[in-house]
């Protein structure tokens, strides 16, 4: 959100008009629709991510996280890595933090789970997977092969679906590398606390997905919510009960906590209130908000629920963004502010390899039609020119050549003998700060 933003306004500002200044703990921006496929290995990692010093070169980058907001005295703390703090003014701020995975009070869950909502996660959790196909074609102990081989991903929405979907692909595609391991031996299984998983989409298309989820042998679990996952045991609310080595937690996001110390006005859920226009209420035409970490009324729902705001998701995002870099140039030049208005046209799901599900303009589909619909929807929406090319050549390499089924888990610690001491030394929590 904040790199679109940004570029816009690089792109728009006429010369000595404005100096933008971007804060960001990462120096690249990750485009996380793209995170499945990068940690299932059909996109290289680095290329759903975003430079921001290449990109936005008329900008000033600076690699750190902010701490807090002073709005009163228009001042910004940011904290690099080294520890060292420093205090930014501002004529104009925009609040673009997004949100990070909601943790959920579960026994276990933060010891054990691994989310997916950067590219280091996107990264340890497909070394992950490959290591414990590894681990589990060397052993003789079927309890502890049967734990190994058990994945369990928990949340039905897009993250835990598009995850699911691919990384099921994934480990399937590697079998052939693995003789002693046979098919029914690899379980997956979605667990999902609502009745359906895909709310983004129709009903039916939940209830197609879930058949065909099932079909491919992966057990799914609805109206069923984790009670503990300690000691890599999973207990679920319907009494059921299984080891499994691999947690994957997609279950929700929450507004960034560093807006708890902003001294701006959030709302229940801790998202920061704007109006229409995108801009912070009591701070209009000074601070703006956009993105999921920003309560923006969703004008083309309002007539059936006046509290309607705009859903999490990276096809409000991107406009926002846009919308958001116009009207700040319009302020800047005397002019008044326009509300935001977009009308949802639907979305679009991977489930894996050729699968997929679509429901854009009130019109579904299924199947590889659907799968295509995602990857051009989101290959367009990529920032980039260069980052474009490079998944598209990317697609076409893992198509024609396959996927590289093999852990890279010294990556991570070098030194480390081999990979079970690898696995021992890194945390088994995998997730981040996402303060960006």
């Amino acid at each position: 959100m904040g790199l679109y933003t940004a570029l816009r306004l690089q792109k728009k500002l006429r010369a000595n008009e404005a100096s933008v200044t971007i804060v960001d703990p990462q120096p690249h921006m990750t485009y996380q629709p793209f995170l499945p496929e990068a940690a299932a290995g059909a996109i290289e990692p680095r290329h759903v991510t975003v430079p921001l010093r290449k990109t936005l070169d008329r900008c000033h980058v600076r690699t750190a996280r902010v701490t807090s907001v002073d709005p009163d005295a228009k001042l910004v703390t940011i904290e690099t890595d080294g520890g060292s703090t420093e205090q930014l003014g501002y004529d104009m701020l925009v609040v673009a933090l997004g949100a990070v995975t909601r943790l959920l009070p579960i026994p276990g869950l933060a010891e054990h789970g691994i989310g997916l909502k950067t590219i280091g996660e996107a990264v340890y959790l497909r070394n992950h997977v490959l290591s414990r196909m590894d681990l589990a074609a060397s052993t003789n102990d079927p309890e502890l092969r049967r734990k190994l081989l058990t994945f369990t991903v928990m949340g039905g929405g897009f993250a835990g679906v598009e995850a699911l979907g691919e990384l099921e692909d994934m480990t399937r595609a590697a079998l052939k590398y693995y003789p002693t391991i046979k098919p029914e031996d690899v379980r997956w299984v979605l667990v999902e606390a609502a009745s359906r998983i895909l709310p983004e989409v129709r009903e039916s298309l939940g209830v197609y997905t879930v058949d065909k989820l099932r079909a491919r042998g992966i057990e799914v679990f609805l109206d069923t919510r984790a009670e503990s996952v300690q000691g890599g045991v999973v207990k679920l609310s319907d009494g059921s009960e299984f080891a499994s080595d691999t947690i994957i937690w997609t279950a929700g996001v929450t507004a960034n906590p560093v807006l708890a110390k902003s001294g701006l006005p959030l709302d229940q859920r801790r998202r920061v209130v704007a109006n229409a226009a995108m801009q912070v209420e009591g701070q209009e035409g000074v601070v703006w908000a956009a993105g999921d970490c920003a309560a923006v009324p969703d004008l083309s729902r309002t007539d059936d629920d006046p509290n309607a705001t705009c859903p999490p998701n990276a096809q409000h995002a991107v406009r926002q963004a846009k919308h958001l870099a116009a009207n700040i140039l319009a302020v800047l030049r005397g002019k008044p502010a326009t509300v935001y208005v977009h009308k949802n046209v639907g979305a679009v799901a991977s489930l894996g390899l050729h699968k997929g599900v679509a429901d854009v303009y009130n019109t579904k589909a299924k199947g590889y039609l659907a799968w295509a619909m995602h990857r051009a929807y989101h290959v367009a929406k990529m920032p980039t020119f260069n980052r474009k090319v490079r998944i598209l050549f990317d697609w076409v390499g893992s198509g024609l050549l396959g996927r590289e089924a093999v852990s890279m888990v010294h990556v991570a610690e070098p030194r480390a003998t081999d990979a079970a001491e690898v696995q021992n030394m890194l945390p088994r929590k995998a997730f981040a700060d996402q303060n960006s």
